[in-house]
């Protein structure tokens, strides 16, 4: 006989176990030692959750120029509109819709937006949506919710080998150059690189680059796994014990839709339980950038003006749920469940 699983478990491929190719073994190791806790935070709760900035409309045009590394450059004029983008994506997963029509290799081409410009309110919104301090400085993880859709746009692409729809985010990688603020407009350029195979189907990397004036300030590079059948699975083995948490949080329900809301990221798994289900899963989940911005947040007044931070996302935050925070030496951080499972493994550096 099976064993039963508890009614709060995730199936074996909605934990993404193994090489993510964002932190080393290493680092995902001495993140789990409890041995290696050194930080001293309080217990806090999440913070309150607020309604968000309307959602923006564009022209998904553009003229086709030399870009780098051999790449055709498509200018828009604005950002693209992230509810159409999910339209297209759902449409594209029918049969008989374009769902089949994947390229075996990543289209070279990069997608472009100048000038785009952050408004207060919305800042202020993903502020209290993340937990961070209201301020005119953008967050590390902010540039990703603005240059979002134009990734998006990228990544709905004809011919974009990995499809939308159930798309596991499995790692990001921030890098600031300097300090942001509200007042600069961002020139925005999305691309795609690295296809690779990944013992659960194909990952990809997906680059946005921040610029003002020319000069690049800001990177993140996201990775996604487009989880396909592969013969034979893989041992989870023995997990090790979590580290002591140094702070506990409460994610509620509402996390899901108002991080949809500041995000453009409306993907249902996110805040449908229909939605969820339809994708393996009891309830929704918390974005993984959510996650991200919520521990950084936790972090703010310890980050340097100018740093990287990498995380790999592991096990998917149920909404609702209660989840560890662990600050650790040598600017390693994680996020685990109340059962000691990992969610998230961090690095700054």
């Amino acid at each position: 006989m099976g064993k039963r699983r508890e009614p709060d478990d995730l199936s074996v491929h909605e934990l993404i176990e193994g090489p993510t190719e964002i932190l080393s073994r290493e680092t995902l190791d001495a993140i789990r030692r409890p041995e290696a806790v050194g930080a001293d935070l309080s217990v806090e709760q999440t913070h309150d959750l607020s309604a968000s900035a309307a959602e923006v409309t564009s022209d998904l045009s553009g003229a086709g120029l030399a870009g780098a590394g051999g790449r055709t450059r498509v200018e828009l004029p604005r950002m693209p509109a992230p509810g159409a983008l999910y339209r297209r994506a759902a449409l594209g997963a029918l049969p008989g819709l374009g769902g089949g029509r994947r390229g075996a290799d990543l289209p070279a081409v990069e997608f472009t937006v100048a000038g785009v410009r952050t408004d207060r309110a919305h800042l202020a919104d993903y502020d209290r949506v993340c937990g961070f301090r209201l301020t005119d400085r953008l967050p590390a993880t902010f540039p990703h919710v603005l240059g979002f859709p134009l990734t998006l746009r990228l990544m709905t692409a004809p011919g974009f080998p990995i499809p939308l729809t159930g798309v596991v985010h499995v790692g990001n990688r921030i890098t600031v150059h300097r300090p942001i603020t509200a007042d600069e407009a961002l020139d925005f350029t999305t691309f795609a690189q690295d296809l690779r195979p990944h013992d659960r189907g194909r990952q990809v990397d997906v680059v946005l680059v921040g610029s003002v004036d020319g000069e690049e300030v800001w990177r993140g590079v996201s990775t996604y796994l487009g989880r396909e059948r592969t013969p034979g699975g893989r041992d989870r083995g023995e997990r090790p014990t979590a580290p002591t948490a140094t702070a506990r949080w409460r994610v509620e329900p509402r996390v899901g839709t108002e991080y949809a809301r500041v995000s453009g990221d409306h993907n249902p798994i996110h805040t449908s339980r229909l939605g969820a289900r339809l994708f393996g899963f009891r309830r929704p989940i918390a974005h993984g950038m959510w996650s991200k911005a919520r521990c950084l947040a936790a972090l703010e007044t310890r980050l340097p003006d100018a740093c990287t931070v990498e995380v790999a996302f592991k096990l998917p935050v149920p909404l609702p749920s209660t989840v560890d925070f662990t600050l650790l030496p040598d600017g390693a951080f994680a996020l685990h469940d109340s059962r000691g499972r990992p969610h998230l493994a961090g690095l700054v550096r």
